[in-house]
């Protein structure tokens, strides 16, 4: 699930919620989004999936990119609504085609499955790209899992050692661990010279993105 940056939903209380209720009776989408945020089960907020799901689908009705992503979530899971993976597919469209990352790896994620749509690698790995440009740590590991097996792109284990090295970066504990063991196991396919322009690779992109 996304939240928006500034709240913070396990710190709202009863309170909070007839505040925001107010707010989004009125058609306000962020504050349609916070209430659904908070029904679905923050500290001092009694757990509602339907409740979450009737909050989110009026501010992702509204085009909020965040309550669109979180309500693909709760069909591909079931939660608050019957498990549905055609309709979950539908809002993470609607939520990536906004460019939000964690959306375009979920869709990514539903093609590489076949979940909600047909099996399609080419397809999947564009949208991990997608995600993987913008830092998302998930969609790089996966992007460097295709590489190293050629699905859904040409096999290219320079590629492959880059997006894992990029993800392990961004990564904590057993991920971390998992992603730089995939960095490695990719070193080992290369030669001297194409390691050192994988490792060029990885440092020009990081270099470039802590300017941004």
């Amino acid at each position: 699930m996304g939240y928006k940056k500034g709240i913070k939903p396990m710190e709202m209380t009863m309170l909070d919620i007839r505040l925001f209720r107010k707010a989004a009776d009125q058609g306000n989408a962020s504050a349609q989004f916070a209430l659904g945020a908070m029904y679905f089960g923050r500290k001092g907020v009694p757990k509602d999936y339907t409740e979450a799901v009737k909050w989110h689908r009026k501010a992702a009705e509204q085009g909020d990119a965040i309550a669109q992503n979180n309500l693909g979530s709760m069909y591909s899971k079931g939660e608050g609504v019957p498990e549905d993976h055609g309709e979950a597919v539908k809002w993470y469209r609607k939520a990536a085609d906004q460019g939000q990352a964690v959306a375009q790896f979920f869709l990514g994620h539903a093609y590489t499955k076949g979940q909600g749509v047909p099996q399609d690698h080419g397809e999947a790995v564009k949208l991990y790209r997608k995600a993987a440009d913008q830092g998302y740590a998930d969609s790089q590991s996966n992007l460097g899992g295709a590489y190293f097996f050629g699905q859904g792109v040409p096999q290219d284990y320079v590629q492959s050692y880059f997006w894992f090295s990029l993800a392990a970066s961004r990564s904590v504990g057993e991920d971390h661990k998992k992603r730089s063991e995939a960095r490695d196991r990719a070193a080992k396919m290369l030669t001297p010279d194409k390691l050192m322009e994988a490792q060029r690779m990885t440092r020009e992109w990081e270099a470039k993105h802590s300017r941004e």
